[in-house]
């Protein structure tokens, strides 16, 4: 394995860590990891990877060795985390970028709010949320309230075991080895000898506010940089999570100005995990301009 450093930074307030690979004289790569994820779950990916690269992956807030916020968590955040990470590692220059998922979902915005900080954008399985539609207020807003007065809990495991196992739930393909290696940087261990995953149980909190799809398309519609498109081989994670509308995906590709696309085999929405060498053939060519 190719080895990682951790470093922490202040960032708006908070106490957070980063992990890091590679010289810093390389030319720099961001990985930006999903809900429910931490910055260790790209290991897999680095260690594929055949070029030099200095890898700079956050926790997000709230997740991994991060620190939680107090006040919970809003998306507008993360696009502001993002670009102090930015600033600290490379600042006044643009970036390659990958995000997965949530992380994917904060990348895409922020190209297009800073079109002149990023130059190569890779979103895998991170390309906007389901349709929401104004009669679905009430009842979210309803559902958040209701989930204020009853705080959100994870369930405990007895060991480190236990938590790979749950891993290998999430994530069939994902190899009994890697899914040790990834368990205890996934899991944070109590006082009394049991796991939980490392992340603030308010992750798990309805956000109140409507996913707004022609807001995120504006975003879009101003990226300047080439946009990769990566989908796992099991396309049902994306249908469920973002529906199966055509004329809706026909909106969401147009709003790019320069997209590609591709496909992982043997994977599925966790491809970092499951197929991180054939993740790496994909995206290291195009991340270096081939």
């Amino acid at each position: 394995m190719k080895p990682a450093a951790s470093e922490y930074l202040t960032i708006r307030a908070l106490r957070y860590h980063v992990r890091t690979w590679g010289d810093p004289g390389d030319p720099k790569l961001f990985l930006l990891h999903g809900w429910m994820d931490v910055s260790a779950s790209f290991q897999f990916l680095v260690d594929e990877l055949r070029e030099s690269w200095h890898v700079i992956a956050p926790d997000w807030r709230g997740f991994g060795l991060s620190e939680w916020a107090a006040e919970g968590y809003w998306f507008p955040d993360y696009l502001a985390d993002l670009e102090a990470v930015l600033d600290a590692y490379s600042p006044g220059a643009p970036v390659c970028l990958l995000g997965h998922s949530m992380g994917g979902n904060v990348a895409g915005l922020y190209a297009g709010i800073r079109p002149e900080r990023v130059s190569r954008l890779v979103l895998a399985e991170g390309f906007g949320m389901r349709l929401t539609q104004p009669e679905d207020a009430p009842e979210r807003y309803a559902k958040w309230l209701r989930q204020l007065t009853a705080p959100a809990e994870f369930r405990a495991y007895r060991s480190l075991e236990e938590v790979a196992d749950r891993l290998k739930r999430n994530s069939p393909r994902l190899s009994d080895e890697r899914a040790r290696l990834l368990a205890p940087h996934w899991a944070l261990q109590r006082p009394d000898g049991s796991w939980v995953p490392a992340a603030d149980p308010r992750h798990k909190t309805v956000n109140p506010v409507l996913y707004r799809q022609e807001e995120a398309l504006a975003c879009w519609r101003r990226i300047t940089a080439p946009v990769l498109w990566v989908w796992g081989g099991d396309p049902g994670w994306m249908r469920e999570f973002a529906g199966d509308d055509a004329e809706d995906w026909r909106r969401r590709r147009g709003a790019i100005a320069t997209l590609a696309e591709c496909r992982i085999p043997a994977s599925g929405h966790m491809m970092h995990l499951e197929n991180p060498a054939r993740l790496a053939r994909e995206v290291e060519p195009f991340l270096s301009g081939a």
